[in-house]
């Protein structure tokens, strides 16, 4: 099988290595590092699905090919749902990620005991564009809660907090391979891929 050429649009390079580490090897993947004059659309969306079919049909007007864009968070119900969209710089620096762990570990210590224990869901979304129109958007999730007790140094963004339904551990005590078996950006990539094989073939070309 020839290799399908493949641009993910991300500067982000924990989201490349899991990218490349959840995607078969027929895939030729190239990501926003590799151009740094590539646009940097700006993430107006209020839905994971908007703002990752922003970037994908942004960058893909620009580039030729298929293009795959993530936009991913965490979602806390005792938070009202928050982070969500805004999860990448809640603390205000978009990608500080210790930053946004204390911020979260200090709301939820205000929670009354009631709303224990801190249910959570991470949630991804890929949108697949081509010649800047979005064709088709994939969503997944993986349900768990919030310890405020972090642990672990795998992973990256609230992986040290969140505790995947059915384990004891934390997203960042497990292995990388473990964790891309049931993660949220796991499934939705799934999805990407069963969705690809039955495309027509002028969708990859």
């Amino acid at each position: 099988m020839s290799r399908i050429p493949l641009l993910i649009a991300t500067r982000n390079a924990h989201k490349a290595r899991e990218f490349a580490r959840i995607l078969p090897p027929h895939f030729e993947l190239k990501t926003l590092a590799d151009f740094p004059g590539a646009p940097d659309p700006e993430e107006t969306g209020t839905t994971f699905a908007a703002n990752a079919a922003i970037k994908a049909e942004s960058i893909s007007a620009v580039f030729p090919g298929l293009v795959v864009s993530d936009d991913s968070g965490i979602c806390v119900d005792a938070l009202g749902g928050m982070p969500g969209v805004y999860s990448a710089r809640y603390a205000g620096t978009h990608g500080d990620d210790e930053a946004n762990n204390r911020k979260m570990l200090v709301e939820l210590a205000a929670r009354p005991e009631s709303d224990k224990p801190f249910t959570a869901r991470y949630v991804c979304a890929i949108s697949v564009a081509k010649a800047g129109r979005e064709l088709a958007c994939f969503i997944g999730t993986v349900e768990g809660q919030i310890t405020l007790s972090p642990r672990g140094t795998g992973g990256f963004g609230y992986d040290p907090l969140f505790i995947p339904d059915g384990y004891l551990c934390t997203m960042a005590e497990i292995s990388a391979d473990e964790k891309n078996a049931i993660s949220h950006r796991g499934e939705a990539l799934k999805k990407f891929e069963q969705w690809l094989a039955s495309a027509p073939e002028a969708v990859v070309e």
